[in-house]
């Protein structure tokens, strides 16, 4: 399935409907510049310029789960302390969905408090003292669950090992999302998988996996057969193995996918985890099959690397990260109209604006790269309406194009200004004017605004008609010319 083909996956995370339950945190960010080395110790001096405090652990996972706009259901335990006070508010503010977030005298709220200098982390300092559930929270946490499971058909179980899901918690939440039919999805971070037996999904990172499976493991083959052995051992229905720069492996009954890495650049890794996790269980929710939703997640940990600290994936930016994956592609961007409205429809859907101009764009030159550079400032989308051989003809007469259509195309399709390129056969584009309806439309200022086909299509429904300036000295007539001479 071609990212593209996602976009409509991400369009009903909406509907999801996921029960969350695990260890919450804080994250507490620091940030500053470091401009010089303390003259007490070799290490560097923040100059501290700000804070930030963000919920953490099962908590991230709830903020991305509302990013992609799931019906919620949050359960944790913090303790009675100006940390857990600050989570309760933070996730009371995130509103919609049910949250119950307890608090349990004698328990310490964790902690993780980060030095930050110019998007680098510099230093993590947690606070925490690790302990399970007294029996009166355990209860309490054990009867939410399962009065949540009536309305949640998907479950999480974001382990952390702070506490929360210690001494059989974990076992009796996994138990009872099977005797509900609910599907599981458990990030662990405990060794013994014990814990999660009869889990519809687990998603370790390549050292968790080793971890519970006793030794090390390198490369796709070693880490499908942990992955097959601990599914064996504990009743698992899939494995989706988190391998960082080499992508996910997916193993489930019978068959395994390798996943490659969609990050660009990697700032910071954490929380990605979180994200796949959210991202994997919504699509479940939305009635995705494992696969698509495992390559749903692969695509939104890319995303989320790429950011500062716990961060979290929204559905515009994932939609828009999808089609741009396959879209931007030379060969992806030239496109019949039907499936150039597609891709139209999606932009819009995502709140972005969609340009327009048209031309035969023969032997490109710097005036051409000019105007498209311009068209494109006045839109976040630009499509471009490019004569096919015989209007070209029509229009320029014989021995014209000197190129064919698809030599202009992909030329065209190479420039970052240009995100589609139509080829129409008629002598004007009005008809693609009509179908895509750009909220701008751009010709070169050697027109005047009612010389310019289609302005008044545009015009009748609120769009632009905007001139480009021209760059003096170039023109393709002109040059043929003077190749000729």
């Amino acid at each position: 399935m071609a990212h593209t083909d996602l976009v409509a996956l991400v369009e009903r995370l909406g509907r999801a409907r996921v029960l969350c339950v695990g260890d919450v945190m804080l994250d507490h960010y620091i940030r500053g510049q470091v401009e010089r080395i303390s003259p007490e110790a070799p290490v560097p001096v923040l100059h501290i310029e700000g804070e930030e405090l963000r919920l953490g652990g099962a908590g991230n996972v709830l903020r991305n789960l509302h990013g992609l706009g799931a019906e919620t259901c949050f359960i944790s335990v913090t303790g009675i302390d100006a940390a857990g006070r600050d989570i309760g508010r933070m996730v009371a503010e995130l509103g919609g969905g049910e949250a119950h977030v307890l608090a349990e005298r004698g328990r310490t709220t964790p902690v993780k408090t980060r030095y930050i200098a110019e998007n680098q982390q510099l230093l993590r300092a947690d606070r925490e003292r690790v302990m399970p559930l007294k029996p009166e929270q355990r209860t309490d946490v054990l009867k939410l669950v399962r009065e949540g499971l009536v309305h949640y058909p998907v479950a999480i179980v974001s382990d952390y090992a702070k506490g929360v899901l210690a001494e059989g918690v974990a076992s009796e939440i996994v138990a009872a999302s099977r005797a509900a039919g609910a599907t599981v999805v458990v990030d662990p971070k405990v060794n013994d998988w014990s814990a999660y037996r009869g889990a519809s999904v687990i998603k370790p990172n390549r050292r968790e996996l080793a971890a519970a499976i006793g030794h090390a493991v390198d490369g796709p083959a070693e880490i499908e057969a942990a992955a097959r052995a601990l599914m064996a051992r504990h009743d698992l229905g899939a494995v989706l193995v988190t391998c960082g720069k080499d992508g996910m492996l997916l193993v489930a009954d019978g068959t395994s996918h390798l996943l490659p890495a969609a990050a660009r650049e990697v700032y910071d890794v954490s929380g990605a985890g979180d994200t796949v996790v959210a991202v994997l269980a919504a699509a479940l929710g939305a009635g995705a099959a494992l696969l698509d939703a495992a390559r749903l997640a692969n695509a939104a940990a890319g995303i989320v690397v790429g950011k500062v600290g716990t961060a979290i994936v929204d559905t515009a930016e994932l939609a828009a990260a999808l089609v741009e994956h396959d879209v931007l592609k030379e060969h992806r961007k030239v496109l019949p109209l039907p499936a150039a409205l597609d891709h139209i429809a999606r932009w819009r859907r995502n709140r972005l604006t969609v340009g327009f101009t048209n031309g035969c764009f023969d032997l490109l030159h710097p005036g051409h790269v000019s105007l498209l550079a311009q068209a494109r400032a006045a839109c976040d989308r630009l499509v471009v309406g490019l004569n096919s051989d015989a209007s070209a003809k029509r229009l320029k007469g014989l021995g014209r194009p000197v190129q064919s259509q698809e030599a202009r195309a992909q030329v065209l399709a190479s420039l970052a200004s240009v995100d589609l390129v139509i080829v129409f056969d008629e002598d004007t584009p009005v008809a693609l004017i009509t179908a895509i309806r750009p909220d701008a439309l751009v010709k070169g200022a050697d027109y005047r605004r009612d010389q310019v086909v289609g302005h008044e299509i545009v015009e009748s429904y609120g769009g632009k008609v905007l001139l480009a300036e021209l760059l003096p000295g170039h023109s393709t007539t002109a040059t043929i010319a003077r190749v000729a001479r």
